[in-house]
């Protein structure tokens, strides 16, 4: 048996070694090049077969919930981790022309189309409020107005009216239309009306914490859903008042035909998900109750905050003349009205609450669904256009 000089064996297990250790090294790129291949570069957006059509996948995940800026309101704080679960949601509101089908499939009439409900009105006023004559209850909804020159803040009524007649398909009143304008949000929607647009669609309304997560677009603690500058480059990144009107808040100019409006989907940039408008243009309902202490309560409890529910009631103190337990759910995400000398609620934060009954001319909606009910309403669809008796091919996965 011949035995190798010692350096001729240090050598080969130097080679050795070195083998090995490029084995690992090419062992773990492979293993990386694999994880980074199941990383999508992008945004991931729905086609109809690998997910829904025009919804964006929203992977889901921990993060800090509200915000403890020095821009942030009092109904924001404290920020607080939450968690929530992936899920697919729509990339722009739900427009003019989709909500038109809505209504010509079902013939559904929304709450501004209908007589005012007394029992869904009364408790958003003082107790004892008389009821008022029949002759008074006209169907109609919120009409920003705006005004003629600069007045108190404090005063809303300044440059909101109740306008009879005006509905989704006449946001600004009887004189006004949404012809030319399919891609634009609807408005003068209540809660109602996105819920029974929701169970037609097979979709639903995202939770508080789905809104805002989504609307992060996975910058951690942004001002805004897309950084920290309000205009990046002198680029406006929004539809809101500062930078798409030259007047100050909320005076209009009657010859430049009056009150301000939605702009079409998807006329900005798209956040980090892919997702459109998801601060201004048009206030989104979301599903939770509101409560303007919900965050302080969330933090004072240590309730778990996996895909939290929201609150089981309402509570606001903030409106003159309406019970604080009034019925409220929240509205999320600005609107083109909203300007940084009276609300700066074009921040993923910013949140209030609304009377689910109200219909306003800057409020609409958008929807989500969970990758389970995608790939059910994908089967069943499935089924139902293949032969008799067949079984329709899914997609895999």
């Amino acid at each position: 048996m011949t035995v190798a000089p010692r350096s001729r064996r240090w050598r080969d297990a130097a080679m050795l070694l070195g083998a090995i250790l490029l084995c690992g090294v090419l062992g773990y790129g492979a293993v990386r090049t694999w994880e980074a291949s199941r990383v999508p570069a992008g945004p991931v957006v729905g086609d109809g077969i690998n997910g829904p059509a025009d919804m964006a996948w929203i992977p889901g995940g921990k993060f800090l919930m509200g915000s403890d800026h020095k821009l942030a309101q009092a109904n924001e704080k404290p920020a607080h981790p939450a968690r929530v679960g992936g899920l697919w949601m729509d990339r722009h509101h739900v427009t003019n022309a989709q909500f038109r089908r809505f209504v010509e499939a079902t013939g559904y009439l929304t709450t501004a189309e209908r007589k005012p409900d007394w029992a869904t009105m009364a408790p958003q006023l003082p107790p004892g409020t008389p009821r008022p004559p029949d002759e008074a209850l006209v169907a109609g909804a919120m009409v920003f107005v705006g005004t003629p020159a600069v007045v108190d803040y404090r005063d809303f009524t300044r440059w909101w009216r109740y306008v009879p007649g005006a509905s989704w398909r006449h946001p600004n009143g009887p004189g006004s239309s949404i012809e030319g304008k399919n891609d634009h949000p609807v408005v003068q929607v209540s809660h109602e009306d996105a819920l029974a647009y929701a169970r037609w669609a097979g979709k639903r309304l995202p939770t508080e914490a789905e809104w805002e997560f989504a609307a992060r677009g996975g910058l951690e603690q942004a001002t805004y859903v897309w950084g920290e500058e309000f205009a990046p480059g002198k680029q406006q990144m929004a539809n809101v008042w500062q930078g798409q009107q030259k007047r100050t808040f909320p005076v209009v100019s009657a010859k430049a035909g009056g009150a301000v409006g939605t702009s079409a989907a998807g006329s900005f940039p798209a956040n980090g998900y892919g997702l459109f408008d998801m601060t201004g243009n048009a206030w989104q309902w979301v599903a939770d109750w509101y409560r303007a202490d919900q965050f302080e309560r969330v933090v004072r409890t240590g309730a778990a905050q996996d895909d939290p529910p929201g609150p089981s009631d309402s509570w606001d103190p903030s409106e003159p003349g309406v019970p604080e337990a009034a019925p409220k759910r929240v509205t999320r995400g600005g609107s083109f009205l909203c300007n940084e000398d009276f609300c700066l609620s074009y921040r993923p934060s910013a949140r209030r609450g609304t009377d689910p009954y109200t219909s306003m001319s800057h409020l609409g909606f958008r929807l989500v669904m969970s990758e389970d009910d995608w790939r059910a309403q994908r089967d069943q669809a499935g089924r139902q256009a293949s032969p008799a008796g067949g079984v329709a091919n899914g997609r895999g996965g």
